[in-house]
């Protein structure tokens, strides 16, 4: 086990136990990481990387149409268990839906070519709030926004009722193309 942690020092208990199941040595796992431990061989475990700091402000309500649009996902399950995504955006002043994306996977992608589409039939928003998803995070994404001068605003985390700036119904006029 020695001369495995010195040849392989990154690799933690579990890598160094099956390395050693695999030369054929029947060994418990118990006893082995008791071993482990005694050598003083534990790894620190990896700290989970943060998000960005996200600056923290009021949303306010847009004064016109297409000046704010808010996009989130959502996930439904078919009834044979088949997983699907929707990829919506909506309009903050009127809370119409300008545009629902569906498919089993939405990559960043597809996401700007709805934004690009909404934004040649609309025209180009001021900023467009959304959460800290993975998927808004992407290198692909600021470049987008960045370029088209358009603002993103992110929620604060733990806080989904930001994205419901006013109250009443939302009107689904979206246009499926």
């Amino acid at each position: 086990m020695e001369k495995l942690a010195q040849q392989l020092p990154v690799e933690g208990f579990w890598k160094c136990y099956y390395r050693i199941r695999h030369t054929g040595t029947v060994i418990n796992h118990k006893r082995l990481h008791r071993v482990y431990k005694q050598m003083k061989l534990p790894l620190r475990r990896k700290v989970k990387r943060r998000l960005l700091a996200r600056v923290k402000e009021p949303l306010a309500v847009p004064e016109r149409f297409t000046q704010s649009w808010s996009i989130d996902f959502m996930s439904d399950a078919l009834s044979n268990g088949t997983k699907f995504r929707s990829f919506n955006v909506i309009d903050d002043y009127n809370r119409e839906v300008l545009f629902i994306e569906t498919d089993y996977s939405l990559k960043n992608s597809r996401v700007i070519w709805v934004l690009k589409h909404l934004i040649n039939l609309y025209g180009k928003p001021k900023k467009i709030p959304m959460d800290n998803g993975p998927e808004f995070i992407a290198k692909l994404s600021r470049l987008w926004s960045q370029a088209n001068e358009i603002e993103f605003k992110y929620i604060q985390p733990g806080k989904p009722t930001q994205m419901l700036i006013l109250n009443g119904s939302i009107k689904h006029t979206a246009k499926a193309f």
